[in-house]
């Protein structure tokens, strides 16, 4: 069941029961290229649809309604390979939580080909759906007060990569050296909403 909420003179959000529903109708809305459609947002549970006029929120609301949205891929974006390098701190502690040994979760972990639900939490963060349920775990007891940037992580049923120094109670697999944000490049996002994301091991620093 979809819900449609408006926001403003020129938008509408679009409430669903999941994020695997809101990648799908996010993924929907990119491929139609509908006019006058200025902006996408999917949350976890919502996508936010921005207009350059009212005019054109009818189309957009038969778009987020259409039924066949489920039975569509949730994304044929772009795809980003992310150079890592497993050596994280809760490595250990992660294979002796889930019963794989250290080589099994970063095959685990590095075999997936993930989409990139939504970014939040900070400029750049991306959440990416589809972690294996083997490395379904639930966010530390206490998070740490700093994460390095470029930190490759797992938490509940998603994975990401930190892009900046923050606190942060994920579990830590390995680093990356790319940057997740620059507001210099012309995408600033190393990995946006809709995006494709694979994990590559790498030995020393990537």
């Amino acid at each position: 069941m979809t819900r449609i909420l408006p926001c403003g003179p020129a938008a509408v959000m679009a409430e669903v029961a999941s994020t695997v529903a809101a990648e799908a109708l996010a993924a929907h809305l990119r491929r139609l290229h509908l006019p006058g459609v200025v902006d996408l947002v999917p949350a976890a549970r919502t996508v936010l649809v921005q207009c350059d006029a009212p005019a054109h929120l009818a189309a957009v609301r038969a778009a987020l309604l259409d039924p066949d949205v489920a039975d569509e891929p949730a994304s044929d974006g772009v795809l980003v390979e992310v150079p890592t390098v497993y050596d994280g701190l809760d490595l250990v502690d992660v294979a002796s939580a889930t019963g794989l040994t250290v080589d099994e979760v970063i095959g685990v972990h590095s075999d997936t080909l993930y989409i990139a639900a939504f970014c939040g939490f900070t400029p750049g963060f991306a959440y990416l759906t589809g972690l294996d349920p083997r490395l379904h775990l639930p966010r530390r007891p206490a998070p740490r007060p700093h994460v390095p940037a470029g930190s490759v992580a797992i938490g509940a049923d998603f994975t990401g990569v930190y892009p900046t120094d923050s606190p942060g109670g994920w579990h830590l697999l390995g680093h990356t050296a790319e940057r997740m944000w620059d507001p210099q490049r012309e995408r600033p996002a190393f990995i946006a909403p809709g995006d494709r994301v694979r994990f590559v091991p790498v030995a020393g620093r990537p």
